[in-house]
């Protein structure tokens, strides 16, 4: 797998990546600048780490890069759920973002499910000497 713009998932992590840095930017203060970091952050990680894998000569590096981008699903699912407790976004933001995110993590675990089975079809049928 190569061209990581085929993958719906791809394009749905990066339209969520898109919408979180649109949404963090808006969130003012030095003493928040930590958080929104951490949003920007993770929310960038889950793309990118598709992307990485994609380029891995394995199914079994693919599906490594794949569980970085899911447990980073997990982390700004959080990050989202603290900036909403603490008032920097709105409801809808935070219900919007949120759906985002599953939808995402959802479609990673499909994914990676795919490339773990497929890997473990071929390794077991490959001779052994």
């Amino acid at each position: 797998m190569s061209d990581f713009k085929r993958l719906v998932v791809w394009r749905k992590a990066h339209a969520l990546a898109l919408n979180v840095h649109r949404v963090a930017t808006r969130i003012r203060g030095s003493d928040n600048a930590s958080l929104r970091s951490q949003l920007l952050r993770a929310a960038m990680s889950v793309p990118t780490n598709i992307v990485e894998g994609t380029g891995q000569w394995s199914g079994r590096e693919f599906g490594r890069f794949l569980d970085i981008a899911l447990k980073s699903t997990s982390e700004l699912e959080y990050h989202l759920i603290l900036a909403r407790e603490i008032r920097t976004i709105s409801l809808s933001d935070f219900e919007s973002l949120s759906a985002q995110a599953i939808e995402v993590r959802k479609m990673l675990y499909g994914l990676r499910e795919r490339v773990v089975a497929r890997t473990q079809k071929i390794t077991s049928n490959v001779p052994t000497s």
